[in-house]
């Protein structure tokens, strides 16, 4: 799984993004423990994650609500099936309201940038 780290940082909280070719919701839970076997990422607030298969979409709001919409949109106009993106989010004490979409969305953008070698 590649992963981009300290991508944004807002009011103590901080984003990471990470993604990896992905075929099922059972491979996506796999890559996400494994992901997860990292400290840091196990002690983070949130791992929202999307993807999307032939079959159907799926995600995972992890506690941030709507977030996993918002990861599965991004990948729907992006047209990238079987491909797992998973946004990390460590809360920094303040809520950042509407502002945390927008973070999700910068983040899965700097992925899919980095992806695509832009």
């Amino acid at each position: 799984m590649t992963t981009i780290d300290n991508i944004i940082s807002d009011r103590g909280s901080k984003y990471a993004v990470s993604g990896a070719p992905c075929a099922s919701e059972d491979e996506a839970k796999a890559l996400i423990k494994d992901l997860c076997r990292t400290k840091k990422f196990a002690k983070a607030t949130h791992n929202t994650w999307g993807l999307l298969t032939p079959e159907a979409p799926v995600k995972n709001d992890d506690g941030e609500s709507g977030a996993g919409m918002v990861i599965l949109r991004m990948l729907e106009r992006e047209g990238l099936e079987n491909h797992l993106i998973v946004v990390t989010r460590w809360y920094g004490g303040k809520h950042l309201g509407g502002d945390r979409f927008r973070h999700v969305q910068d983040a899965v953008r700097i992925y899919i940038e980095d992806l695509r070698g832009a």
